[in-house]
């Protein structure tokens, strides 16, 4: 039998079909300084033209024989939509990611424009997919993302209003957080209008480290059931942090997929889960991509399959100014031992 292709390859494994091999692959930004570099531009410019959106994910994808290409990179691009502005940073050298200027005092003041996919860069993102999907010529896996409800919310007012206000305006968060769900969700639709071939919902804010688990299912998991059942499949949750106490409410969310980072005990949620649940993750790109030597590479990413994960996926966005051999060894690492079935997925 031939080969899959990339885009095959994370197609069946998010139906539980048998595969040639893992894939290697992210619902977060994988783009590197080594692409940008290639291209001759600085790394501000990637975020305001769709051109080299597009490109410096597919060359990042060849470059590095990865199976994705995952736009876009910052989370601004939304809330600068909804009018809170985006310091872009244009004129910087080195990594600077846009960062949200102005927010919204109050949760009252929050508008929600009904063009706010026309608005800001948004219909660059949307010209970026476009390209992407033309130029992989169907080879690569095209994913997108999008904030959950409460991280959105974090993005546009200051979280402590949303904490705050759960004590002393529980109604007015609840209310707040449905309109935050409702955005959400038109934005995931929208992506998957244009074609994307799976679509992460990063309620990264959400761990334990911040919310309890009561607090989790009582303001979080309702929203997130809500997003699920309103959008088509692939469908990714992926949480950061502390997610060990609620990996069991995660999986009732309705996700084809869970995500989590380095601190998720794997082991441990594959045995609450069985072997059914698609579990991708967990490993600290930064630790592991920017600052370890190389050698030490194939142990981390071991250490994930071992441990039960079907896809190797970084706790976050890969940090662009990471060491080339060491995401060589990464992916050298998945082809190596992701050759064997996985709990959730087979192998041809």
């Amino acid at each position: 039998m031939s080969e899959m292709t990339p885009k095959e390859r994370v197609q069946k494994l998010f139906k539980k079909e048998p595969i040639d091999t893992m894939p290697c692959f992210s619902g977060m930004g994988m783009v590197t300084v080594h692409a940008i570099e290639k291209m001759g531009i600085r790394f501000a410019q990637v975020h305001t033209s769709a051109e080299n959106l597009a490109k410096s994910a597919m060359i990042t994808a060849e470059m590095f024989g990865f199976d994705c290409v995952v736009i876009p990179y910052d989370m601004c691009t939304i809330p600068e939509a909804l009018g809170c502005g985006a310091s872009l940073y244009e004129d910087a050298e080195g990594i600077l990611y846009p960062t949200v200027p102005n927010k919204w005092p109050t949760m009252d003041d929050v508008q929600i424009p009904k063009d706010f996919l026309t608005r800001g860069r948004m219909p660059l993102v949307d010209e970026a997919f476009k390209i992407l999907m033309k130029e992989s010529d169907g080879r690569y896996a095209v994913g997108a993302w999008v904030l959950g409800p409460f991280t959105m919310a974090g993005q546009i007012i200051e979280l402590d209003l949303l904490l705050k206000g759960v004590r002393k305006e529980r109604d007015k968060v609840v209310n707040f957080l449905d309109r935050m769900t409702d955005l959400v969700i038109e934005v995931a639709k929208h992506y998957q209008s244009l074609g994307v071939d799976y679509m992460n919902i990063r309620e990264m804010g959400s761990g334990t480290d911040l919310l309890s688990p009561r607090m989790w299912k009582d303001l979080i998991q309702p929203n997130l059931k809500r997003i699920f059942q309103a959008i088509d499949s692939p469908k990714i949750l992926h949480i950061c942090g502390s997610t060990d106490l609620i990996i069991e409410m995660m999986n009732d969310c309705g996700a084809d997929a869970l995500s989590v980072d380095q601190k998720n005990n794997v082991a441990e949620s594959r045995k609450k889960l069985g072997n059914d649940t698609i579990i991708l993750g967990n490993f600290d790109p930064f630790g592991t991509l920017a600052k370890m030597d190389s050698a030490e590479v194939e142990g981390v990413i071991k250490k994930c399959i071992d441990d039960g994960v079907d896809a190797v996926w970084p706790g976050c966005d890969i940090w662009p100014d990471v060491k080339k051999e060491n995401v060589e060894a990464y992916v050298q690492a998945v082809r190596k031992y992701g050759k064997n079935p996985s709990p959730a997925v087979g192998r041809i």
